[in-house]
């Protein structure tokens, strides 16, 4: 699979001079963790996250300076997203096999990356997107793995079986060209870990 199988391309953004308490409201009010920020001309320039917009954001309780405790060394935060959000290390391409995008999330740690097409963002993908997809129903899998396999041929000349994500195939004709497409077919399917393809000879 490919990211663009499973990717958000409804995407909510913020601008560069988006004031950093309303991308705050944003994140709070649709329970985001981060945000792309994507400029005047449809640039992505950047991600702001929940980190970036507390930090230095929240004031010291008074009633720790009452009994003479320190203050809180702290930086003047932000006004405007601009001066808050980060360039992000990950993003990928429409096209990025999708182990591989969920491998980047969890090396760095991160629950969603931009998906940026010649500098443009296109989408994002979350790791709830990844974890709607592992978790289809077979029945589901199967019915979309028969309409592909439509294109090879008629509907009885396959056999599909899906079981916990694994895919079973018959080939009744026996066509090694075919049976080649089909896996291809059938592995672009979200939610298929793997796919075995036999023939009547071979069952």
């Amino acid at each position: 699979m490919r990211t663009r199988d499973v990717m958000t391309t409804d995407v909510v953004v913020v601008s560069p001079d988006t004031g950093a308490r309303d991308a705050a409201r944003l994140l709070a009010e649709r329970g985001f963790t981060a945000v792309p920020v994507v400029d005047a001309t449809g640039t992505f320039v950047g991600v702001v996250s929940e980190a970036e917009l507390l930090r230095d954001r929240l004031p010291q309780d008074p009633r720790w300076l009452v009994h003479g405790e320190p203050p809180v060394p702290r930086h003047a935060p932000g006004d405007v997203v601009a001066q808050v959000m980060t360039r992000p290390t990950v993003t990928v391409t429409p096209n990025t096999d999708l182990a591989e995008v969920a491998e980047l999330m969890l090396d760095h740690g991160v629950r969603s990356v931009p998906v940026v097409r010649e500098g443009r963002l296109v989408g994002i993908v979350t790791r709830r997107d990844m974890l709607r997809s592992i978790s289809r129903d077979d029945r589901v899998m199967e019915a979309e793995i028969r309409h592909r396999l439509g294109v090879l041929g008629a509907s009885h000349r396959w056999q599909v079986e899906v079981r916990g994500g694994q895919v079973s195939i018959v080939d009744m004709m026996d066509d090694a060209t075919d049976r080649h497409v089909a896996e291809v077919l059938a592995r672009a399917v979200a939610g298929v870990t793997d796919v075995r393809i036999t023939t009547p000879e071979r069952i």
